[in-house]
């Protein structure tokens, strides 16, 4: 299993950093959690195409979570030229809505969308690349999420927690995956829970959100998002093997933020620790420190 962090950022725009997206490559099959804001030309720059993807997992609708939905859609449609199946996504109910919005009959692309399906132009570049007549609209097949779902295939399965994040306003869920070779958990954006402990037990990784110094934003009695400390404690707490902070705000990229994070999160958490840049590929299980030559 290889895993590419396609955005590391929050809903701050950010230069460097994308916002959340990540792709795990098992065997010959791709995966992906989230597509923010970038992340999708994160997913190019891998040497993938839109239409190599045929799975895709929300862990909940925050525009820096899924921004980045209808470029994918749209371009594995358009490119596939109903030549692949549809999009297999997996997220919070609101996506179906989200979806019929985009790409329905007087939808956000409908005129887009009018051109393509009757232009005699457009109709002759879908036939060259290998469509018949009549074309379709793009119709991802969506799923909805809750909490204990399972999706499982011959070579992976998804365990589906709801997690705490903006409760009442926000559909939020994590997710843990499992494979042959072992488990990966992805936190998407939550405060400490028991979703997001049940989930990270004895993960080989864990990728959670380190959205900010911990105690520097304290906003009622209870957090709904993680600072780097809180994900440092439940690493520790849950035998993570490798810890992977991210979904940074620029606080985090100020001079020396980086390594007092650090310091402090090694007095919690003594596995290993990343902190997590764009286009940053890890493996699960990493080698020794290699040597300096």
């Amino acid at each position: 299993m290889k895993i590419t962090l396609l955005g590391t950022g929050s809903p701050v725009p950010m230069s460097n950093r994308a916002s959340s997206g990540y792709l795990v490559e098992i065997g010959d099959e791709i995966l992906v959690f989230d597509h923010g804001a970038g992340s999708h030309e994160n997913f190019l720059r891998c040497g993938y195409r839109a239409q190599d993807l045929n799975t895709i997992f929300f862990t909940h609708l925050h525009s820096d979570h899924c921004l980045d939905y209808p470029r994918l859609v749209h371009s594995r449609w358009d490119q596939g030229a109903g030549q692949i199946p549809e999009l297999k996504v997996y997220a919070p109910s609101y996506m179906q809505r989200m979806t019929d919005l985009l790409f329905g009959e007087q939808g956000v692309f409908d005129s887009d969308l009018n051109g393509r399906l009757n232009s005699a132009g457009s109709q002759l570049v879908y036939q060259n690349r290998g469509g018949k007549l009549p074309r379709k609209r793009p119709s991802p097949d969506v799923t909805p999420l809750y909490d204990g779902l399972i999706v499982e295939t011959d070579n992976w399965k998804v365990t589906v927690r709801e997690v705490f994040h903006q409760p009442g306003y926000i559909e939020p869920y994590g997710l843990r995956l499992e494979t042959d070779e072992g488990v990966l958990v992805y936190s998407g954006d939550t405060g400490p829970c028991d979703g997001i402990s049940d989930l990270a037990k004895d993960a080989d990784m864990l990728i959670h959100m380190c959205y900010f110094i911990s105690g520097t934003f304290t906003k009622g009695d209870r957090l709904a998002s993680s600072g780097h400390l809180e994900c440092a404690q439940l690493a520790a707490d849950q035998n993570v093997k490798t810890l992977v902070a991210t979904h940074f705000t620029p606080q985090m990229d100020a001079p020396g933020v980086k390594e007092k994070c650090l310091g402090e999160m090694r007095e919690i958490y003594k596995g290993r620790i990343v902190w997590g840049e764009d286009l940053m590929q890890l493996s699960l299980h990493p080698d020794e420190i290699p040597h300096m030559g």
